[in-house]
């Protein structure tokens, strides 16, 4: 068995007792012989919380780190740049601003429309990066002009914030801002789940041509690589899974940035082979962040989004200091 297999196969494993774990562990902690009850007494008071509460936030929570997860992966393998995430090229602040101008129109009366508004706010982003890199080759202009998207995206969401004339959907905006999976139902599970399908579909049909690349461009060139197709394909892929984690979640950051290299000595920096495993790191973390967050005695429950900020900025710090180190060698 190769090691990205054996990988493969330790994070799933990972993530089925993250997930057991999740759904017993809470303010009302259960056992297992409660949780196999609840299996045979559907209707039981046990079983409404463990199947209608907290194993919908656990299934959200997973399929948002995967899509976090896949999208880093396929960014970082993009543009060769170790730092890129979603959120560095803007798709997650443009998913937020749209839905944040949803909400405070009063469109989130209407169930779905704030969702789908992240999702066009991210495929937006998405379009312009797909039109800029069709002009410009350079990785690092991509990047560039990633930042720039997301510097307008976070300004146009702070005076959305600011003009608010309703508290309450002030209150919504900065709830959706900070980021959670707390009350998720198996309908937001339903909803975000199709998305990560058909962005992991996407990602597979990149993988070869982003092995290829991490030859470097003008390599892959020679050797007949799709450039404007591979950056469509990744393009696409990213603003998908980035936006539907938004829509379901809201803004959590820095999972797409770490999962990636929590896995990538397995794989041996081979891009195409990193997908996998970096969908279900994010997974993995972010299941596990959000139990952390529920399990911290604190007088208000974490938003997750904070929780991973806190625990991922130092990370980011300590991945730009490597980078630094290896680009001075």
């Amino acid at each position: 068995m190769t090691r990205p297999s054996r990988l493969t196969l330790v994070l799933a494993g990972l993530i089925v007792a993250a997930s057991v774990m999740g759904i017993l562990l809470g303010e009302t902690v259960f056992d297992m012989a409660q949780m196999s009850q609840a299996f045979a007494d559907p209707g039981s008071g046990p079983a409404e919380v463990l199947w209608q509460v907290r194993a919908p936030r656990v299934a959200t929570a997973l399929m948002v780190g995967a899509a976090l997860g896949l999208s880093g992966a396929v960014m970082q393998g993009l543009l060769r740049n170790p730092l890129a995430d979603p959120g560095v090229l803007g798709v997650s602040a443009s998913a937020a601003l749209a839905a944040a101008a949803a909400i405070v129109l009063g469109a989130a009366a209407v169930p779905g429309v704030v969702e789908v508004s992240a999702l066009l706010g991210a495929t937006a982003a998405g379009g312009l990066l797909i039109l800029f890199s069709a002009r410009v080759r350079s990785p690092e202009a991509l990047i560039l002009f990633g930042v720039a998207v997301s510097s307008f995206a976070g300004a146009a969401t702070a005076l959305i914030f600011n003009l608010s004339p309703s508290p309450i959907a002030t209150a919504e905006v900065m709830s959706w801002l900070l980021g959670s999976v707390q009350n998720r139902s198996w309908i937001d599970v339903a909803w975000v789940t199709p998305a990560v399908l058909v962005a992991a579909a996407l990602a597979a049909l990149a993988a070869p041509g982003l092995r290829m690349l991490s030859l470097g461009e003008e390599t892959a060139r020679t050797s007949g690589l799709p450039m404007a197709r591979l950056r469509l394909l990744a393009l696409l892929a990213t603003a998908l899974a980035t936006g539907a984690a938004v829509a379901v979640a809201g803004v959590i950051g820095f999972v797409g940035l770490a999962a990636p290299h929590l896995v990538r000595s397995a794989v041996r920096g081979d891009p195409g082979r990193l997908l996998l495993p970096s969908a279900l790191a994010g997974g993995l973390m972010l299941v596990v962040a959000d139990l952390l967050a529920r399990m911290t005695p604190t007088d208000q429950e974490l938003k997750l989004g904070v929780f991973t900020a806190l625990v991922g900025a130092p990370l980011f710090a300590l991945i730009a200091w490597r980078a630094a180190r290896e680009w001075r060698l």
